[in-house]
C-alpha cells in the first residue's frame, strides 16, 4: 500500500511517481483521508520538480474518472469543443460555439470563471440578464440535443478531483504548472464526451505561458494526452502580447462577441475567431478541406445563422435574447474616463498583464474566489501595437462605477503603454499549430 508521506518525499526528491501512487493520492484526497496540507505539499513538489508525460497522463485519467464522463455517442453529429488557457479580452468561446453549432456540430462546452488577471467565459455570459450557467447535466444534455450548443460551469459530477484540487492550487501559488494545467484542462474537456478538441494556448506578456517555449511544451503535452485518449486534438499557440479585440470586461466583451457574430468587432479578434471555428469544423468534419471550413464559417456569419444560434443558446439557458439588438439591456457603467497619450509616436508595446490587473482592480475580475464581480465595468482599447498616436489622444476608455478606483486604474494603464518612434509590425495571432 502506498504511503502518503513517502509519495510527497519521492516527488520532492524529483523521483517519478507510479500510476498506483497517483491514484492513491487523488482518491485519498477526495475521501478526505489525505489532508489539504498534504495535497498542498504534493502540488508544490509537482510545481517545483515537474511531472513526466507518463505521470501527467496518469494524473489526467485519475481526475477524469473521478466523476462522470458524458456520453453523446447516440447523437450522429461530431462533438467538438475548444479550450483557451486564458488571456485579456479573450471572449472567443461566445463566438465560436454558435458558429460551429450552426454548422451542424455539437459543442458541449464546460467552461470556467475569471482566474487572476484573465476573464471567465461564465462571468461574461452571466452579464446577460437571466442567463444560467449553473445547469444540471440532464438539462445540459437536452439543450445539446435540441440546439447543438451550451456553455455551463463545472458540475459536482464532472471531474470532482479537479474541482477540489483547483481551489487549492489557486491559494498555494501552483496554478501555472504545465502538468497541473494539463490534467485540469484535459480532465474537464475529455469528460464532455468529445470527438475532437481544439486548444488555444496563449503566449506572451498577458498569458500564463510567457515564452513560446513554455507555450509549445504545454500545447504538446495536452495534445499528447488527447492522442492517448483517442481524441482528435490540435493546439494553436496564439499571441497574447496585447488585449484581444477592443473590449476587456464582462458585458463589454459580450457586446463585442455579438458584433463579431454580425460581421463586425475588432479585426484581430474577428480573424482569430474565424480561424479557430474553421479548425473546429475541420476536427469534426475531417472530410472537409480547411479552406472549405473557412468558407463555411464566413457563410454562417454573413447569412446570420451563427447569430441566430447564439440567440437560441441565450434563450435555452434562460437569458434575455433581446440583448442581441439592444445593448442597453446589458449592465452599464455609470461613468467613463479616458487614458491619454503622454507623447506622440507609435505604440510599441502594451503590458497586457497590467491591463488585466487594472480591469480586475475596477471590479471586473476576482481578487479572491468569493469576490463579487461588477459586470458593467471594463475597458475599451482604442490604441493597439503599431498604431500612431498624438500627445493627448485617447489610448483607452475606462468604464467604471466606483470613483475611488479611477486614479489608480488610469495610472496603471498609462504605464502599460510604451510609445516610441519606430512602428512595430505585429505578426499574425497564430504563432504555431501542433497537431
Amino acid at each position: 500500500m502506498p504511503n502518503t508521506l513517502e509519495i510527497i518525499r519521492k516527488k520532492r526528491d524529483a523521483l517519478e511517481l507510479s500510476a498506483e501512487e497517483i491514484s492513491y493520492f487523488i482518491k485519498g484526497y477526495l475521501s478526505e483521508e489525505i489532508a489539504d496540507y498534504q495535497m498542498s505539499a504534493l502540488l508544490m513538489a509537482i510545481f517545483l520538480q515537474g511531472f513526466s508525460d507518463t505521470e501527467t497522463q496518469a494524473l489526467t485519467e485519475e481526475m477524469l474518472f473521478s466523476g462522470e464522463v458524458l456520453d453523446f455517442s447516440y447523437l450522429s453529429q461530431a462533438k467538438v469543443d475548444k479550450h483557451s488557457t486564458g488571456g485579456v479580452g479573450d471572449k472567443t468561446s461566445l463566438v465560436i460555439a454558435p458558429i460551429v453549432a450552426a454548422a451542424g456540430l455539437c459543442v458541449p462546452m464546460i467552461s470556467g470563471r475569471a482566474l487572476g488577471h484573465t476573464g471567465g467565459t461564465l462571468d461574461k455570459l452571466e452579464s446577460i440578464p437571466g442567463f444560467k450557467t449553473n445547469i444540471a447535466l440532464k438539462e445540459f444534455k437536452q439543450i445539446i440535443e435540441k440546439i447543438g450548443a451550451a456553455i455551463i460551469g463545472q458540475t459536482d459530477e464532472i471531474a470532482p478531483a479537479d474541482r477540489k484540487i483547483y481551489s487549492l492550487r489557486d491559494v498555494t501559488a501552483t496554478v501555472d504548472s504545465i502538468p497541473l494545467i494539463t490534467a485540469s484542462v484535459m480532465s474537464k474537456k475529455l469528460a464532455e464526451g468529445l470527438d475532437g478538441l481544439l486548444l488555444d494556448v496563449k503566449c506572451g506578456n498577458g498569458a500564463f505561458m510567457r515564452t513560446i517555449e513554455d507555450a509549445r511544451r504545454l500545447a504538446q503535452v495536452m495534445v499528447n494526452v488527447g492522442k492517448q485518449m483517442k481524441k482528435r486534438t490540435t493546439a494553436f499557440i496564439t499571441a497574447m502580447d496585447q488585449p484581444l479585440g477592443w473590449s476587456v470586461g464582462n458585458s463589454l466583451e459580450v457586446i463585442e462577441a455579438i458584433e463579431t457574430l454580425k460581421g463586425l468587432g475588432g479585426e484581430d479578434f474577428r480573424l482569430l475567431c474565424l480561424e479557430l471555428a474553421a479548425k473546429m469544423l475541420h476536427l469534426g468534419k475531417t472530410s472537409l478541406d480547411i479552406d472549405d471550413c473557412r468558407k463555411q464559417v464566413h457563410s454562417l456569419i454573413s447569412s446570420g445563422a451563427a447569430l441566430e444560434k447564439f440567440e437560441q443558446m441565450i434563450i435555452a439557458q434562460g437569458g434575455n435574447a433581446n440583448v442581441i439588438n439592444d445593448f442597453s439591456l446589458l449592465p452599464q457603467a455609470k461613468n467613463s474616463a479616458e487614458v491619454l497619450a503622454t507623447k506622440s509616436g507609435y505604440v510599441t508595446s502594451i503590458d497586457t498583464l497590467a491591463i488585466g490587473h487594472a480591469t480586475m482592480h475596477l471590479g471586473a475580475g476576482r481578487r479572491r474566489l468569493d469576490s463579487e464581480i461588477d459586470m458593467a465595468v471594463g475597458l475599451r482599447i482604442i490604441a493597439k501595437i503599431g498604431d500612431y498616436v498624438t500627445e493627448g489622444q485617447n489610448l483607452c476608455t475606462i468604464y467604471y462605477n466606483d470613483e475611488s478606483f479611477l486614479a489608480t486604474t488610469q495610472k496603471r494603464i498609462e504605464k502599460a503603454y510604451k510609445i516610441g518612434e519606430e512602428k512595430i509590425v505585429t505578426s499574425g495571432l497564430v504563432k504555431e499549430i501542433i497537431e
